[in-house]
């Protein structure tokens, strides 16, 4: 895989992992550790936890959307992955409610992860099973909690600070005015539909699965039908033996050697008469 796709699930993970733990946050909401600070093992456990969910839902969504050999590689691609996408959800979730047990929603947030421990497991389970549709369903709720179990277990606050709880981003000092909330409101409720419905429409065109025999040849190469007409072997493009043609009758060949023959004294003598 990329590094290029990899980085962004890993990255995914740790800033959350950060938010959840808190950053050296001063007085004036500015952050004074260093970049090391940031790679604590609570929050490489989370990028550990989301590259592997994601790998794991998107080799599902592969199963799920393919056919042939590709669907069975990515098959035992996400049951791989999902396996250890579980062990490492389940221990960062734990870690997680270990670490909030006095949070306002404490109660909410241990049952948002554990519906996430439960979704992630069937989903597992049904792609081992070639059940690539539920399997797709439980991978998606089982991210969907856990988000939801994430900032449950957060609030009230937005980013925790470890030097002082007091100089701690809370939904109070950290939003907007009413005025800008008012009209992000508006937009969002304007144009939000809009993009479900434009994903919904990509879901529902591309609906159905796919295999390589779905991709068409590169442009300018030539099918096997059509080599097979240009006297071209299909295999290897080179010509094809020609095939023989009809054989010349041979009452024309015999008339045309009479044609050619001189004739005989007794015929001349017998044509004068």
């Amino acid at each position: 895989m990329p590094l290029g796709s990899l980085m962004p699930a890993i990255l995914w993970g740790v800033a959350f992992g950060n938010i959840l733990r808190g950053i050296r946050l001063d007085a004036a909401h500015n952050y004074v550790g260093s970049f090391f600070d940031l790679l604590n093992p609570y929050a490489l456990l989370g990028g550990l936890t989301t590259l592997t969910l994601f790998i794991a839902h998107g080799a599902v969504f592969a199963a799920l959307k393919t056919s042939g050999g590709i669907r069975e590689r990515a098959r035992r691609l996400a049951g791989r992955t999902g396996v250890a996408a579980f062990a490492a959800t389940a221990g960062f979730l734990a870690w997680t409610e270990a670490s909030r047990s006095g949070a306002t929603a404490a109660a909410a947030s241990i049952a948002l992860a554990a519906l996430a421990a439960a979704a992630l497991a069937s989903g597992v389970a049904a792609v081992r099973a070639g059940r690539e549709g539920i399997a797709f369903t439980g991978t998606a709720v089982a991210i969907a909690a856990v988000t939801a179990a994430l900032f449950t277990a957060l609030y009230p606050d937005v980013l925790p600070s470890t030097i002082n709880q007091a100089y701690s981003l809370t939904t109070s000092n950290a939003a907007s005015t009413p005025k800008t909330l008012a009209v992000m409101t508006v937009v969002a409720v304007i144009f939000l539909p809009f993009v479900l419905l434009y994903q919904g429409w990509t879901y529902w065109v591309f609906r159905k699965r796919i295999s390589t025999a779905d991709i068409p040849p590169p442009e300018g190469a030539r099918s096997p039908a059509a080599s097979g007409a240009r006297g071209l072997s299909p295999a290897s493009g080179a010509p094809s033996p020609a095939s023989p043609g009809p054989a010349p009758a041979r009452d024309s060949g015999a008339r045309r050697d009479r044609q050619a023959a001189p004739a005989s004294p007794a015929n001349r003598s017998r044509r004068r008469r």
